[in-house]
């Protein structure tokens, strides 16, 4: 394996070049898709870093421009949940 395809793209799930460009050689360029599979953008930064460079990597290797590629679909909680119980300061009730 070169050092290139080593390079991680998501730090918080561990994701490398050569896992997402694995998909995109299978056909699998939807990056909805690609998040489902690899868990990107779903660590603590929620994509921040990487879904920029998988959209630059799908770009590249599909021909199309990054302007062309959406974003994948954000979730919001379906009932509000207090941010001290997502970081662990008090309990759900």
């Amino acid at each position: 394996m070169s050092e290139e395809k080593k390079i991680i793209i998501c730090r918080c799930n561990d994701v490398t070049l050569e896992e997402i460009e694995a998909l995109i050689d299978q056909g699998i360029t939807d990056i909805e898709t690609i998040k489902r599979l690899l868990r990107i953008g779903m660590g603590p930064c929620q994509g921040r870093t990487c879904l920029p460079m998988v959209i630059s990597i799908i770009a590249r290797k599909t021909g199309k421009s990054p302007e062309e590629i959406k974003l994948p679909a954000t979730r919001t909680p379906v009932r509000p949940v207090p941010a001290g119980v997502l970081v662990g300061e008090m309990n759900e009730e």
